[in-house]
């Protein structure tokens, strides 16, 4: 907007103004505050700052289900059925993915009446990852030994992205998450930001800007007493992180409590009243000022909490920047209410959730990382079974992410294009992204007319074929590939997917082994979306891992035996390459050990102080590899079903889901908009389940006896996740009566 004319430009002004123009230069500064209407005194500027945010939505693909943690334990009748199944109301939300499209999916998606019939969201907490050199690596135990497991590329990708430009790529990243997080948040929410003193002040500017200087409320100081510190010359040692505390509107009837802690010793204090607005100290009849013994204080801006230490074997999960419950207890407990929504989009090791949920509040907690995701739900399992066993309320909660349609949003084509300029556009995409699979894989892709178009490239000898984007590879895909390579003469043929049709091997292996093709297939990564991890050939295809699980009827001959079964984990193979032994042999020191991991075992390399090197095979048993595992006992019986926008133009469920994108500052279409649609998908309802845990690492292998209302087939999926955080599913047919 144009000022008035009440601050004139001089002639030399008006001169110097026009020749920037029309050399297409930048304008000094000082202009802003002439030419426009511009009341921001301070503002943090980086490279390429935009308010601009992401706009898509995506469906929430539903993973898994986890509502009774166990069924041995007492239930909850109030909010559960008999078969331990959540009737009515909210469930919890562990999200897994890009937390900038989780939150514009959020927004504007079928899921966000949800959260307005949860109450709204009323609190954030964000502790996001800042630039102290994390890589997302830890330590695994296995064997008695420890294994530094490397971030995944994903994550490397993201931490790539945060810091790759240094602080201004950092705080581009969490300015638009945090202007999509205001959006989604309550007229009466919160939003708390941890940090520390690397990036606290920009932060506190992008907040100000975003929230309103006015809807600050404090800055709180975490001093943790309890943090051992380095012998440091010249430097106090740190021993405080920052927390900032935003309203979304502070005229809002926001929640918030003062809260009190004990004294570590009594003080005698005086006791006092307010009078016209002053303290005034009370006195007895005699004249005395009255005093009393305080053995509490009101809780400040300055916490005096512990930092959450390794020997910490309850709470401690390996996540070096692990925060510990109290501190999110604290500020859930001042400033939210049981039953209120509360979120966490940088979940980690799942403190938030955990906190929430020992609270009585309900949560949304999302990760980039699939082990940060893996971790928090084993985390929430336990504190399930905990309030479980303690006859305390607690909800189910359900494992979700983007999925396939984050691939089919990929190859979205917008604009306003006819049918077949839609087509052809859409073509073109495929064509791109299958190229750039080939070159993520280090194969040579094939003309458009070569191998008659069914097989997309080869690689050392061997033909490729890259499975359909949107749909798991089935028994049909793999009988044509099958058929194709008998017509070609080929014998070999490596098969790329992102999914792979449950049960499907290796059942389909041996039947192509048995026609004399060496099928081999490959799960396609997240990473390959990535071109700069393609083009420097970072991204890495895994095989398939397998699981062999088995019946156990019950013996007796009651009709309730007849109806009763327990599984049995049997078997388990995984191939998972990290690293290579001789890089790690040639930069080994003398005296030092390391572990690493080829075709699917585990190796202790050791050089002794002579350089002679001897490896020690760590995974003696197939269950080594075993860190969870969890049944469905009836798994075709709930359909995953999907909210789709009716004016999106989606077709088949088969053909593309893309994202459809609301129009501008638009939050959410009312429910009557959607329409609901089957992925031809079933969701996984945990049942039971067994893991390790820090503190425990035995493992069962077969499950408690599970007995079915009536005789009749029924399909049992059996999930195992891998030390590593990756997750195979079997089927297994089950007759009882």
């Amino acid at each position: 907007m144009a000022k008035n004319d009440s601050i004139a430009l001089s002639d030399t002004e008006k001169r110097d103004l026009i020749a920037l123009i029309q050399q297409g230069k930048p304008l000094p500064e000082k202009y802003r505050f002439l030419l426009f209407e511009d009341k921001r005194e301070v503002e943090l500027v980086w490279n390429g700052k935009t308010r601009d945010v992401c706009t898509t939505v995506l469906p929430f693909q539903s993973l898994e289900h986890i509502d009774e943690p166990r069924t041995e334990t007492k239930t909850q009748v109030d909010l559960f059925d008999s078969r331990g199944r959540q009737q009515r109301g909210w469930s919890n939300k562990l999200i897994w993915g890009d937390n900038k499209l989780i939150l514009s999916s959020l927004k504007a998606g079928a899921l966000r009446q949800q959260i307005e019939e949860a109450g709204g969201l009323k609190l954030i907490y964000i502790d996001p990852p800042f630039d102290v050199g994390a890589d997302f690596s830890m330590d695994i135990e296995i064997g008695g030994e420890t294994f530094h497991k490397e971030a995944n590329l994903l994550e490397q990708i993201a931490y790539r992205d945060t810091w790759g430009r240094g602080a201004d790529s950092f705080i581009a990243m969490i300015y638009e998450r945090l202007i999509l997080m205001r959006d989604l948040l309550a007229d009466d929410g919160a939003i708390f930001v941890h940090c520390d003193w690397r990036v606290s002040p920009y932060i506190r500017l992008a907040l100000d800007e975003i929230f309103g200087r006015e809807n600050f409320r404090n800055e709180l100081y975490w001093y943790y007493y309890n943090k051992l510190h380095g012998a440091k010359k010249r430097v106090f040692p740190r021993a405080t992180e920052t927390i900032f505390y935003y309203l979304k509107n502070r005229e809002s009837n926001f929640s918030f409590q003062f809260l009190t802690e004990e004294r570590d010793t009594p003080v005698k204090k005086l006791k006092y009243s307010f009078v016209g607005g002053k303290i005034v100290n009370d006195k007895d009849e005699f004249g005395k000022t009255i005093t009393y013994l305080s053995t509490e204080r009101q809780i400040d801006n300055v916490w005096r909490l512990r930092a959450l230490q390794p020997a910490n074997q309850q709470e401690w999960l390996n996540y070096p920047t692990q925060k510990p419950e109290d501190l999110i207890e604290r500020i859930l407990e001042a400033c939210s209410n049981e039953g209120d929504l509360i979120a966490d989009f940088f979940i980690g090791s799942g403190t938030t959730a955990a906190a929430a949920e020992k609270l009585g509040r309900k949560w949304i907690a999302t990760d980039l990382g699939k082990f940060a995701i893996h971790t928090t739900r084993k985390r929430l399992i336990s504190v399930q079974r905990e309030l479980k066993s303690a006859e305390k309320d607690f909800r189910a909660f359900e494992v979700l992410n983007l999925g396939r349609y984050e691939r089919q949003a990929y190859l979205n084509v917008g604009g306003r294009l006819s049918g077949e300029q839609k087509a052809l556009a859409l073509a073109q995409k495929e064509t791109e992204f299958r190229e750039l699979i080939l070159r993520a894989y280090k194969a040579q892709p094939f003309g458009e007319t070569t191998q008659d178009g069914f097989f997309h490239g080869a690689r050392n000898g061997r033909l490729v074929v890259i499975g359909p984007i949107n749909l798991p590879v089935g028994r049909l895909f793999v009988e044509e590939v099958i058929t194709e390579c008998r017509k070609r003469g080929a014998s070999r043929v490596d098969v790329l997917a992102f999914e792979f049709e449950m049960g499907l091997f290796p059942a389909a292996l041996e039947e192509a082994r048995a026609k004399g093709i060496e099928l081999t297939p490959k799960y396609i990564p997240a990473e390959v979306f990535d071109k700069r991890a393609v083009d420097k050939g970072q991204v890495v295809f895994h095989d398939i891992s397998f699981v062999e699980a088995t019946p156990r009827y019950a013996k007796g001959r009651t009709a309730r035996d007849k109806l009763t079964v327990s599984i049995e984990l049997a078997d388990f193979s995984v191939y998972y390459t990290q690293g290579a032994a001789e890089a790690a042999i040639a930069a080994l020191k003398e005296g030092k050990s390391e572990v690493v991991c080829e075709q699917g075992q585990l190796y202790k390399i050791s050089k002794s102080k002579e350089g002679i090197v001897t490896r020690d095979k760590l995974t003696k048993h197939w269950t080594d590899w075993v860190d969870y595992w969890a049944v469905d006992f009836d798994y075709l019986q709930r359909k995953e079903i999907i909210k789709v926008p009716k004016s999106a133009g989606l077709g088949s469920i088969e053909g593309s889901l893309p994202g459809f994108e609301p129009a501008q500052g638009e939050l959410t279409m009312p429910l009557s908009e959607y329409e609901d649609r089957w992925t031809g998908g079933y969701i996984f309802e945990n049942e039971w389940q067994s893991f390790r845990t820090r503190k425990n690492r035995e493992l069962e292998l077969i499950t408690a006896e599970h007995t079915y209302d009536r005789p009749g087939r029924y399909t049992v999926a059996v999930k195992v996740i891998d030390i590593f955080g990756n997750d195979t599913m079997t089927l297994i047919p089950v007759t009882v009566g």
